[in-house]
Order: structure tokens, then sequence, then C-alpha cells
């Protein structure tokens, strides 16, 4: 018998009363419908909790409700976010449409980019699952230059970005790692937002000098004498400043997605940049929240130039570095860092045949007093030691 020729909606019908009746097998039955039995079995379960016949005629398979004009909205607004925002993903196109009283979904956020050729292969990925953060603001900032490609000119950007917050504190368009170029930029953020209490850096121009016999540079000693701790990652490790390095990631996506139009400054479209990564862009991180909401200035006033002498703890261990870099111990001379000459530094003891040397808040190099040599020292780990600085 073909269904085709013939209304479904009766034979159905006609189907549920002959099986309800008991009295024909059920397999001979749906051979002659030409269904299967549990398809048969269905129809005869719908017939008998129904009411009426016709509850038993398959419903529709068409939407209760059709997609609506809003739901096409929706899907606009999701298209102008991305085209506005052409770096940002899903989850944080969520928390935009949500501040406009849009709720949609992440998922659907993502399918609606992927149905729409928003979404490149290279930036199908998963974030960072583990995270460590400093507790508050300004325990430590991390500061780092950002590489530019070649074809990329006229700008190397500089960050200054707080470990706790994410919070963007600063982003300048330099000429290049000059020394001067940095001091300029930390005392303008430095005046603005206070001081933090460390800040981390990798080993690269110009607050460390990879021919110098002790690496450290005049910035990293002006950097201390503000009572800063300095840390160095580790070298060949940028992981170790990893919330900078991703910063610049985001950063290099936004200059290449959404490129400084012509006649526009690089530190014009820096501070656009900065102003929008810290009150508008959601961050994973945090919730989706935005830095801003967990930022706020440091209360470590900056003292400028006219820093006084720093108070170590232990006077009968302080000496200051000789024209040679060194300080003298017990006869010896050891060598600390050119850097330093003039500087008072304070001596520690770490056991009977090793000091680490101070330079107010931060170690800068470790004596061996077995052999009269020095050597650098990982000044994070002997900090970390340290329940309080000197």
């Amino acid at each position: 018998m073909a269904w085709e020729s013939r209304d479904v909606g009766q034979e159905r019908l006609k189907f549920v009363v002959r099986a309800s009746s008991g009295k024909e097998e059920m397999k001979a039955l749906c051979d002659e419908f030409g269904i299967s039995r549990p398809t048969g079995y269905l129809w005869l379960k719908r017939f008998r909790e129904s009411e009426r016949l016709e509850d038993v005629v398959e419903k529709s398979r068409r939407p209760h409700q059709i997609a609506t004009k809003t739901a096409t909205n929706k899907e606009q607004r999701v298209i102008e976010l991305r085209q506005q925002y052409p770096d940002w993903g899903a989850a944080k196109l969520a928390v935009l449409l949500k501040r406009e009283d849009l709720e949609v979904p992440r998922i659907t956020i993502h399918r609606i980019l992927l149905r729409n050729g928003l979404v490149r292969e290279q930036d199908r990925h998963r974030g960072a699952q583990r995270r460590f953060e400093r507790k508050a603001p300004n325990e430590l900032w991390q500061m780092d230059f950002k590489g530019m490609p070649a074809t990329r000119t006229g700008c190397l950007p500089l960050s200054f970005l707080d470990d706790h917050s994410r919070f963007l504190v600063g982003l300048f368009a330099t000429g290049g790692t000059g020394g001067k170029g940095v001091q300029q930029c930390a005392r303008q953020v430095f005046e603005r937002d206070g001081l933090p209490d460390a800040m981390l850096m990798d080993h690269g121009a110009p607050w460390w000098n990879m021919q110098g016999t002790s690496g450290w540079t005049w910035v990293t000693v002006w950097l201390m004498k503000q009572g800063i701790r300095l840390y160095l990652s580790g070298y060949r490790h940028p992981q170790t400043q990893g919330k900078v390095e991703r910063h610049h990631g985001s950063l290099e996506t936004a200059m290449w997605k959404r490129p400084k139009p012509e006649g526009k400054s690089w530190q014009t479209w820096l501070d656009e940049y900065r102003e929008e990564y810290n009150h508008i862009r959601p961050h994973e991180a945090l919730q989706m929240a935005v830095p801003a909401t967990r930022w706020q200035p440091s209360r470590r006033v900056f003292q400028g130039d006219e820093v006084k002498p720093w108070e170590y703890p232990n006077p009968a261990l302080v000496r200051k570095v000789r024209e040679n870099g060194g300080v003298h111990l017990d006869g010896r001379s050891y060598f600390v860092s050119r850097a330093f000459i003039g500087e008072a530094v304070q001596l520690e003891y770490l056991d009977d045949s090793r000091m680490v040397v101070w330079y107010c808040r931060t170690a800068i190099r470790e004596l061996d007093l077995r052999t009269g040599k020095s050597h650098p020292v990982d000044n994070r780990e002997l900090q970390r030691a340290r329940s309080e600085g000197l």
C-alpha cells in the first residue's frame, strides 16, 4: 500500500483503531501499513493517551514560532559589534550585548560569526586554563616592549601592565629602547598613578645590558632608588611575563585588524586602544569584567629625583660601591656592578660562605666568600624567601 497515494492522517487513524482492538498481530498490521513496529507502538501509545483521535495525527515539524525580526536584529548586532571590534571573540561580544539588554548565548554568537565568515582558522583556540596573579593592584607591574614587524614602522610600543587587575597603566609609542625615553614614560606613569611595590621585566635593553659584566643599567638603578623591587624574568622564558605577553598578542591582533588610519599618530591610536582595553573590553581572566573595575592608583607617591638615601637595617654591613664597581669586605674586593658606582649597598649573609648584595629592596649580586668571586643572583627566589624587604 503506497503511502503517497492516500491521506496519511486517515491511514494513521485506521491503524490505531485496529491496533487498539487487540485482535490483530502488531507485526502483520505494521507490515500492512508499511511502518516499523516502533512507529506502530508510538502511534498506539499516543492514541491511548489522547482524548481525541485527531491528536494521533503527527504534529507539524514547523517551528511554533517563526524567527522574528528581533532574532534578525540580534544577529545583525552581533555582526556590527564584530566589525567594530574585529579582534574580539564571542565571549567578549556576549558581554557587550548583555550591556544592551540583549541576551545571546556565547555559542550562538560563535555560530553567527562562523556563519558569516568572521572567524579565522588560526583564531579558533582555547585560552589558558591556569592563571596566577598578585592579590592586589600595584603589588607588581610588568613592563616590556612589544616587537613590531618590519612592515610596521614608526612606533615601538612600551607597556606597563598591572599584574592583579590587568589594567594597562601605560602604553607609549616610543622610537626605540633608549633609556631616556623609558625613563620619561615611567616618570609620566609614576606621577599620575603612583609607584608599584615591584616591577617585572626581561633581560632586554634598556634595563639590562647583555654586554656588561653585571647587566644592571642606570635605568634599573633609577627605578630601584624609588623603592621599587625589580624582578627579572628567566632567560628565553617570555611566559614569566605571561600577562604582558598576552596583552601584546591582543595588541598585535588589534593592529592587524584595525590598522592605524592615515594621518593619525601612533600615540593617539594607542591611547584609544588603552581606553578600550581598560574600560570596555571584557577580560576572561577577570570573569568578563573590565580591568578598570579591579584597579586603583597606588598610594606610594613618586618622589622624583630628590630621593632620600635608603636606610638599611644593618649599617655595619653597608658598603659604598667603588670606582671599579666593587665592594671591600675583610680585605677582599668583590665585583658588584659599575652601574652602582658611588651608591651604598647592603651585604647580607646567606650562610658561612655566601653573601647577597642588596641595593634598596632588590638583590643585585651574590658573593662567594671562599673564592672571592661574585655572580648574578636569582633575585626572584631571594625576594620570595623574604617576608619583608629591606
